[in-house]
């Protein structure tokens, strides 16, 4: 048996990296995935891998920071699978590491439609849609929310101002949601990564980048045990998503090597 036999779970930003991991390990331990992201292409192959493979998943072009995709995804797992279990809120924008005086609006605006307002749109679409589930016999177990933050949303000084705010808004409100319907039946966890081995970090280490401000973010990169694997992010989401973890709820698990108890 599969650690999520039976589950219908959403994850987002599943075209590759962490997303991508999740989708491949939920799909794997049992899980029927419903796989959002951007870039249908690659998203596609990512499904073909997993289908290749004896895995159930399905996917979703869609940008979470439009509240209709958002929608449109929690409608599709209800009408098609007849429900929803879990939901990872795993896709992100990156800032250009500016410091907040040298940050432009848009920057601000892209990067929190993406970090905040996709998580926001995801769990207000989503709930509704968990508490119509049995749960188990206390009525317990209904849904589960894993939001793949980062440990810049606990410390302040590990990339730019736009990501840093946006990651400790969406810990918030993930941490809310688990404390708000706990009684409910509903639990929201928030995984924190340190250096992650994804394209998202190889993408920021090519972009345009504010020259100040990735000079100071950097001083600290010294400190970092080791770079992560995608793969063992995806262990985690898969733990905070089963029924493994009933007791777990709102509580921020960070997966650095140890980086944030220097």
């Amino acid at each position: 048996m599969g650690r999520l036999d039976g589950k219908v779970a959403i994850v987002t930003g599943a075209s590759s990296g962490m997303g991508e991991a999740i989708t491949k390990l939920f799909a794997k331990e049992g899980a029927t995935v419903l796989a959002i992201a951007r870039r249908k292409e690659k998203l596609q192959h990512v499904i073909d891998e997993v289908t290749k493979k004896g895995g159930k998943a399905v996917a979703l072009a869609g940008d979470v920071a439009n509240e209709a995709d958002v929608k449109n995804a929690v409608k599709t797992a209800v009408e098609q699978y007849g429900k929803l279990d879990i939901v990872v809120n795993n896709a992100g924008a990156l800032d250009k590491v500016a410091p907040v005086a040298d940050l432009d609006d848009e920057t601000w605006r892209n990067v929190f439609a993406v970090n905040v307002d996709g998580p926001m749109y995801m769990f207000r679409a989503a709930i509704p849609e968990m508490l119509k589930n049995p749960g188990d016999a206390e009525g317990l177990n209904k849904g589960a929310f894993v939001t793949v933050s980062s440990i810049g949303g606990t410390h302040g000084g590990h990339t730019g101002a736009a990501y840093t705010a946006s990651k400790h808004a969406n810990l918030g409100l993930a941490k809310n949601v688990g404390y708000m319907y706990a009684k409910k039946g509903i639990r929201s966890n928030i995984i924190a990564p340190g250096y992650v081995a994804t394209e998202m970090v190889d993408l920021s280490r090519t972009t345009q980048s504010h020259a100040e401000g990735m000079e100071i973010v950097s001083a600290g990169v010294g400190a970092n045990p080791r770079m992560g694997k995608a793969e063992e992010i995806a262990e985690l989401a898969l733990f905070l998503a089963s029924d493994e973890s009933s007791l777990v709820n709102g509580v921020v698990v960070a997966a650095d090597a140890g980086w944030s108890a220097y």
